[in-house]
């Protein structure tokens, strides 16, 4: 099983008989029987699942179980290519007429229709209208075309080289040229340290077209394939629809065999330590790979084993995580798991984490201590109380929400049963049985199984870092040596005091002074005595879930300059201390088993709080809120160990060519901004930093309840809302002030302006053209410049990427805002061979005059509609949509009415729209940023 939560993926409710099943160790897990599954006389297995969200949609999948671990030496690279052929001509849909077709229906490339290769699969997605029968045929005449009639010409096989060169360009960098040194030895004498999906370029610039033909014969077979269709369908149609498409189809005579291929064992441990000028950050993983093959997960003694394991993973990362929020954390990030390697015939214990450049060594010695400190002396009772209590926190939400579960999410773990036989027993049967197996798991089952995984062959040691000057690159002795962790000197782990509340000082509650409803969009509104206002919709979209934000003008812009330098870096690392004199693990330790969270920021011209609940914990969310706002901890020592891990993140991100890239040329668009500090913090940034200052000002920001509103969204109650309303939010201080978003008056430097940042040794581009100025905001032209970077991203594709393969990637976005000024903003971006930077950029201005000149074509203007519409008809029936709506109606002074009308606003736009903004905006002060290799 890759993971017990994905096991808890919600499924139909099976018949109310299952809860009379004796969960014995040797039951069967049984299959969902809300799932049609069936094969072919030719092999084909298929899945069908009726689900209704979305309405209206249906997700199809076409999983082929081969990638690119069955590639000849003369084919690497050739898997993922003929991915790309299939979106390139078939049978049905030559040329481009495929990518046109679905665009012409909503369905956007890249975005909604995609695929991807990996070592053992290819697996093809697509979403489509379900409510049209002939849409649904075209859908499944797609996938049938994908299956077996790609279109592979000489002719449109050479012409996508360049986009997949495209892509591996992409790929190329720091990561890629230290796993090439490390690979060989994760998988130490596996074929799959040869076959990496993307391939060679060499192979992918000359291969005889043969070799690409003989890949899909080969490998593009029924009895390897599966096809999954879940949505808002009937199942007796929608099998007669496969059996109808791909019943006809035969195996190939003499068919190779799907070989499995091993990762063999070995008794060495290897260490790996790379590094690389570009590296942006510090890495230790730590792996101990074990012996056999995974087991198949088929009977209930086995679902328990996985508990068993699940637990400890929960129980080991807690351990990590307090680590990370102490004072003097070892590493930035820490994690532990028991899974996957990239193989599927190998799992491994696994440990990994980021740490600062120089103290590699120490986030080595750490975890193994953590694993040494579990094997020696285990967890506590309370330890594993609190883990089983997140567990089933986890698991009662997604029960919760068994009916809402997007199709995606069956799609996914129906392909997982297909590819690797993870069970799939349904939501009920996972409540009922995890719940009667979590209490009979004791602290010996948990404490015994780093036995197992702990060992001294069979382990792999990767350190991947920067290579600078003055920095000392740690010897594989020295990891040999730290890997001999003296146990004598391990303590057991002390358990602390568990918080018996959220919150220290007494309330007292405020009144409601005035209630509104507001029909047309289902809003409630409480105006309370301190001025705060609450406005809440309840919706039926997740039986489980609640959101809020709460907003107020505001932010950094009212700081001075100096305040500003002084606490920009610091801001993201307040919350860290804690709130109620609580420190981030006691706060997490009494949440445990309890699903709620709450974070506070400040932007340049709000500040507020986002969050998150399940409706029986929405008083801590509230809690939580309050804490925040009027209790936050001062505690330097907390915000020292947050610095420290920053400090670890960032240290070398500039090192990476593309972020170097944007610091630079956004340094030089805000060069005469008295309030561009950079985009990271280095050590000079760190002195200057001011944490209580950093400190005051957030209570100054937060300390005026009266000036927010707070936006809840999900499944409520409303004598529940007025009450913690009244307790809690009215108990906020707060004053008569009401502030406004102040806009400062700087801008990035105007102009044709161009600019060229040489890094990087590898032959890889980035541009970025941009207009953008000062506009009075227009809802209406706000729309049209949005419709302007879909249409104008469409034509690019289609030029850029399918004429000229010069491109993998490439789009427009262009929008309007409101606050603090109104301003507009038009981008195109994208990658490409240094060589072809200076074209492709001309190419793309091409595309875009012809808009200005004669407007859009109509069909384009209709894909966008198109599009945005099926995507506004899933989204409104989603909470975050309606919570983003509130808090940009807020921000805006909009009506949050206006969320009712986007269908009709999106169907009124004309090409005429699109081309008056295109010819106001964008016919002047052009910016261009390009990054380039350094020059030799």
């Amino acid at each position: 099983m890759k993971h017990y939560r994905k096991l808890c993926l919600v499924l139909l409710a099976f018949p109310m008989s299952i809860f009379a099943q004796d969960f014995n160790g040797e039951s069967p897990i049984p299959f969902d029987p809300s799932v049609k599954t069936g094969k072919l006389e030719n092999g084909l297995t298929y899945y069908i699942k009726k689900n209704s969200k979305p309405e209206n949609k249906v997700d199809l999948r076409l999983v082929i179980n081969a990638g690119s671990i069955l590639e000849n030496d003369d084919q690497q690279g050739l898997a993922h290519f003929m991915e790309h052929m299939c979106f390139n001509g078939t049978k049905r849909f030559p040329k481009n007429k495929l990518v046109d077709y679905l665009q012409s229906i909503g369905v956007k490339f890249g975005q909604h229709l995609n695929a991807y290769t990996s070592f053992d699969e290819t697996v093809y997605f697509l979403p489509i209208p379900s409510d049209d029968p002939e849409k649904l045929e075209k859908g499944f005449q797609i996938i049938e075309d994908w299956a077996f009639n790609a279109v592979l010409t000489p002719e449109e096989i050479d012409k996508e080289r360049g986009v997949v060169l495209e892509e591996y360009r992409i790929g190329l960098g720091a990561s890629k040229r230290m796993m090439g040194r490390y690979m060989p030895k994760m998988m130490h004498n596996s074929h799959y340290a040869d076959r990496l999906p993307i391939g060679k370029k060499e192979i992918l610039e000359n291969f005889k077209h043969d070799k690409l033909i003989s890949f899909y014969k080969d490998w593009y077979r029924p009895n390897l394939m599966s096809v999954i269709v879940v949505g808002d369908i009937d199942v007796v149609a929608m099998e007669k629809k496969i059996k109808e498409h791909f019943s006809s189809y035969k195996n190939p005579v003499n068919e190779k065999p799907r070989k499995i291929y091993e990762v063999p064992n070995h008794k060495e441990t290897f260490v790996a330590i790379e590094s690389d000028k570009e590296a942006p950050m510090a890495q230790v993983q730590l792996v101990y790979k074990d012996y056999d093959a995974p087991k198949v997960v088929e009977k209930v003694k086995d679902l328990k084993n996985y508990l068993i394991e699940e637990l400890y993973v929960s129980l080991i990362n807690n351990r990590l995580s307090e680590l990370v929020n102490s004072p003097t954390p070892p590493f930035t990030f820490g994690y532990s798991y028991h899974g996957g390697t990239w193989a599927r015939t190998k799992e491994a214990y696994q440990s990994f984490a980021v740490s600062q450049e120089d103290k590699q060594l120490e986030a080595l010695k750490t975890l193994l201590t953590e694993n040494e400190r579990a094997k020696k002396f285990g967890f506590t009772q309370g330890e594993l109380d609190r883990a089983k209590a997140e567990n089933l926190a986890e698991l009662e939400n997604q029960y919760n929400d068994r009916d809402k579960t997007d199709s995606k999410e069956f799609v996914t773990e129906l392909q997982d049963h297909f590819l690797e036989k993870e069970p799939v027993p349904g939501i009920e049967w996972t409540f009922k049985a995890v719940n009667k197996i979590l209490p009979s798991i004791e602290l010996k089952d948990v404490n015994g199984l780093l036995k197992d995984y702990i060992k001294e062959d069979n382990r792999v040691v990767i350190l991947t870092g920067p290579e600078k000057e003055g920095l000392k690159k740690v010897t594989e002795q020295e990891v040999l040596n730290a890997l001999k962790v003296n146990v004598d000197e391990i303590q057991p782990y002390a358990e602390t005091e568990i918080a018996t509340s959220l919150l220290r000082k007494e309330l007292k509650p405020g009144t409601i002074l005035k209630k509104e409803t507001n029909a047309k969009i289902g809003t409630t509104t409480l105006f309370l005595s301190n001025g705060a206002k609450v406005t809440y919709k309840k919706t039926d979209f997740k039986n489980d879930e609640v959101l809020m934000e709460a907003v107020s003008f505001g932010g950094t812009n009212l700081y001075s300059n100096e305040e500003l330098k002084k606490t920009q870096f610091a801001n993201g690392g307040l919350a860290q201390a804690g709130f109620s004199g609580l420190k981030e693990n006691d706060i997490n330790k009494f949440m445990s088993g309890k699903v709620a969270s709450v974070y506070p920021y400040i932007s340049n011209t709000t500040e507020g709080l986002r969050g998150s609940t399940t409706p029986k914990d929405l008083e801590y969310l509230f809690q939580m809120t309050v804490g925040y706002m009027a209790d936050l901890n001062l505690d330097k020592d907390a915000f020292e160990g947050y610095k420290q891990k920053q400090s670890g993140f960032y240290k070398n991100m500039a090192s990476q060519p593309n972020f170097y890239f944007q610091q630079e040329f956004f340094g030089y668009l805000y060069k005469e901004n008295p309030r561009f500090f950079g985009m990271i913090p280095d050590d000079k940034a760190w002195e200057t930093t001011d944490y209580k200052l950093a400190y005051d000002k957030y209570r100054e920001r937060f300390s005026n309840a009266g000036d927010f509103e707070f936006f809840f969204v999900g499944n409520l109650d409303d004598a529940k809302m007025e009450e913690f309303s009244k307790k809690y939010i009215a108990a906020l201080p707060s004053t008569q002030k009401k502030e406004k978003a102040v806009d400062l008056g700087y801008r990035m430097l105007k102009g044709d302006l161009k600019k060229v940042v040489n890094k990087g040794t590898d032959p890889k581009s980035t541009v970025t053209i941009m207009y953008y100025g000062d506009a009075n905001y227009s809802p209406k032209e706000a729309l049209a410049m949005q419709a302007l970077g879909e249409v104008l991203t469409i034509k690019l594709i289609e030029e850029l990427r399918e004429n000229e393969s010069g491109v993998y990637g490439i789009s427009a976005r262009g929008n309007m805002n409101k606050v603090p000024n109104g301003a507009y903003s038009f981008n195109i971006g994208f990658p490409c061979g240094p060589d072809n930077a200076e074209k492709l950029t001309d190419s793309a201005l091409r595309e875009l005059q012809k808009i200005i000149e004669k407007g859009p074509q109509e069909n384009d203007v209709k894909k966008f509609k198109e599009a945005e519409i099926l995507d506004y008809k899933k989204d409104i029936k989603e909470n975050k949509y309606w919570l983003t709506n509130f808090n940009r109606s807020y921000t805006n002074e909009t009506s949050p009415e206006d969320i009712l009308q986007v269908e009709a606003k999106v169907n009124a736009i004309t090409s005429k729209d699109i081309q008056d903004v295109a010819k106001k905006y964008l016919t002047k002060d052009k910016v261009v940023g390009i990054l380039m290799p350094e020059k030799s």
